[in-house]
């Protein structure tokens, strides 16, 4: 019996080998050829050179008041199918090399490449394309390390004598290329649904302007580099958002945004589960419309968790990028902090590009590998409040010689240290019920009319730079409530900024709740935008500043709206 299997096994054809990787075969090949054939000038040597490709298809579409908007990516057009090259080329030496920050000038230039590649699996016209974008990236290279001599030579001595770049070990992981969209993604059926979704705001005279969209896209990234790096990783990612916009009596515009992700096509939400963001948007822009303005205000406030962690990204998140530890030019407020106290000894914050979601939530921020070929690691940032390190690309930073996974960049930019999955902890924690108890009582020891509730966030931005403006945060909410220490129900107000400095904010942190949750966006920096996440418990603030955000001078519409057509789609039920 055991002969009679074996034989049969025998006898089975091999499994075929999977399909040649013509991208890869070229890559690999023409990066050889560049190391062997571009020695570099004799005192400007071709130290490094690494290519980074994004390779698939990307498709987006829209819909309002029922009716498609715009697409793009449709199966034939160039727009939905891209192969993005990025190419690092380092001559010099890695103490010195010509990435290095030229002092004392305005340069907001982070390219790396950004060149179309063919989308063809051709290995010959693959290479020409490489070629002559690795010419030009080395010509370059060495002009702007004669700039950055000449610079070294006639400027200060500079603090952070940190080497341009680490010597971190090379990565090799060759994963399954991404799949078509056309495989995992029914592009008709979903504008069908923003369609119908859409359809939900026709019938609301007050919002003037909405939308209901979808944008997905399935690219495989490649990173090879003359240290001996292979890596080849497909990644999957889709938002649905709904927005819209309302215009109070005295002129000021309001709108709501919401969205979901989902970083595989099994993640993507069935009809029924948008149509419900998109009646509680409706309901939300209806309120805001109603409500009265904030005044400008400074006392005690929660801050809800999602709101929480937009708070920390901002305010902290992007002064512990390591980039800006050793940038003349940046405000510097933690690089001679570690081992301080930097925020209440119950707060501990990490970052962890290697958590793929938070419960049953996916995490914007989750990648396996960082765009400078390094391996994504759980970075402990902050322990029982004292600053431990800080985020890391391939750019040291004095006292820290190593890459931690976090150079990032959106496709044709440089990578610089960036966040992914910023995680809040807190060991002083308070049922959310308790939170609002003691946010009343700080509210009566400090003689204030009303305390204030934020809840739902749109995003922010904080300036990190030294001199000229001031190195402040703007975080903007959209659902705020003024809560009274009287009993009166909680009071929805609008036009709410919060503003403020991040040194003082971290020390008015009295206590958080034991609710944490997941902000998913988008960051916009030197390196583009890239996908990141804050989680976070809420938190009661003992002062906390609002300013009110300015407001429009135009009137409601002089004619109302249509009334609905009778054309207006029905509801599908289908995911």
């Amino acid at each position: 019996m055991l002969v009679s299997v074996l034989a049969a096994l025998l006898a089975q054809p091999a499994p075929s080998p999977p399909p040649p990787d013509v991208l890869l075969e070229a890559l690999t090949s023409e990066l050889a050829r560049s190391k062997k054939g571009l020695p570099g000038e004799k005192d400007a040597p071709l130290y490094y050179l690494s290519y980074r490709v994004t390779d698939g298809e990307a498709w987006g579409a829209s819909a309002s008041f029922g009716a498609l908007e715009g697409q793009s990516g449709r199966p034939g057009r160039l727009a939905g199918r891209v192969r993005l090259l990025d190419v690092m080329a380092r001559v010099g030496t890695r103490d010195l090399d010509n990435t290095h920050k030229v002092r004392g000038s305005f340069d907001f230039d982070f390219g790396g490449g950004g060149r179309s590649l063919p989308v063809d699996d051709d290995k010959g016209a693959l290479e020409v394309a490489l070629w002559k974008a690795t010419d030009d990236t080395v010509r370059a290279a060495t002009k702007d390390l004669l700039k950055v001599r000449a610079n070294v030579a006639v400027k200060v001595a500079e603090e952070d004598k940190a080497p341009d770049f680490s010597g971190d070990k090379p990565q090799q992981r060759l994963e399954a290329k991404a799949k078509p969209l056309a495989e995992v993604l029914d592009r008709d059926a979903w504008e069908a649904r923003l369609r119908r979704l859409s359809a939900a705001f026709k019938t609301k005279p007050h919002i003037l302007r909405s939308s209901v969209s979808m944008q997905v896209s399935s690219m495989t990234h490649y990173f090879v580099d003359s240290d001996g790096a292979r890596l080849r990783e497909p990644r999957f990612f889709a938002r649905l958002g709904v927005w819209g916009s309302v215009r109070a009596d005295d002129g000021m515009e309001l709108d709501f945004y919401d969205a979901i992700e989902a970083t595989s096509p099994d993640a993507l939400p069935t009809e029924s589960d948008f149509e419900t963001r998109v009646a509680r948007a409706i309901e939300r822009l209806e309120a805001l419309r109603a409500a009265p303005a904030i005044e400008p205000y400074v006392g005690p406030a929660i801050i809800t968790h999602r709101a929480a962690g937009v708070f920390f990204h901002e305010i902290f998140g992007h002064r512990i990028e390591g980039h800006r530890q050793k940038d003349a030019d940046e405000g510097k407020t933690f690089t001679r902090k570690v081992g301080q106290l930097i925020v209440p000894d119950f707060i501990s914050v990490t970052d962890d590009p290697t958590k793929r979601q938070w419960g049953e939530l996916p995490l914007n921020g989750f990648y396996l590998f960082d765009e400078e070929g390094q391996p994504a690691q759980k970075v402990p940032l902050v322990e029982k409040g004292v600053l431990k390190t800080f985020l890391l690309g391939r750019s040291p930073v004095k006292g820290f010689a190593g890459s931690n996974g976090h150079g990032r960049a959106q496709p044709g930019l440089r990578p610089v240290s960036r966040q992914g999955n910023l995680i809040i902890e807190s060991t002083k924690q308070l049922p959310f019920a308790q939170l609002r108890a003691a946010l009343l009582d700080e509210v009566k020891k400090r003689g204030k009319p009303y305390g204030l509730l934020i809840e739902e966030i749109s995003g922010g931005f904080t300036n990190t730079r030294a001199g000229g403006a001031p190195q402040a945060f703007k975080v903007i909410p959209q659902i705020v409530y003024r809560v009274y220490p009287d009993g009166r129900p909680d009071e929805l107000v609008r036009g709410v900024d919060l503003v403020g400095t991040p040194i003082a904010s971290f020390e008015r942190i009295l206590v958080t709740g034991d609710d944490a949750k997941v902000f998913n966006g988008f960051c916009g920096a030197e390196s583009g935008w890239v996908p990141v996440s804050a989680i976070s418990p809420s938190l009661l603030i003992s002062d906390l500043e609002v300013e009110r955000k300015g407001k429009g001078h135009e009137k409601a519409p002089l004619l109302p709206p249509p009334p609905p057509s009778a054309s207006t789609p029905a509801k599908g039920g289908a995911k």
